[in-house]
């Protein structure tokens, strides 16, 4: 389970791990108290994030003929 707890003046986020939901409660809570925002987010959400970065990083802009493509595909 992971926690995300975010400053608001310089909009700077610290992620923690735990196995423990009831530590990551506490946590949780105690942000909430000093006036941090928290949001729980789930392994899947973090995979999504990871794929939504891999997707930008592998855009060149520039388009491919879809024949020439699927050619290169089934040669390999």
């Amino acid at each position: 389970m992971y926690i995300c707890i975010e400053t608001t003046k310089k909009m700077e986020t610290l992620l923690l791990q735990s196995k423990s939901k009831k530590d990551i409660k506490i946590l949780a809570d105690l942000a909430k108290k000093i006036g941090l925002k928290t949001k729980f987010i789930t392994n899947e959400y973090l995979e999504d994030i990871g794929l939504a970065n891999a997707m930008k990083k592998g855009r060149t802009g520039e388009y491919i003929d879809t024949e020439t493509y699927l050619k290169k595909l089934k040669a390999k």
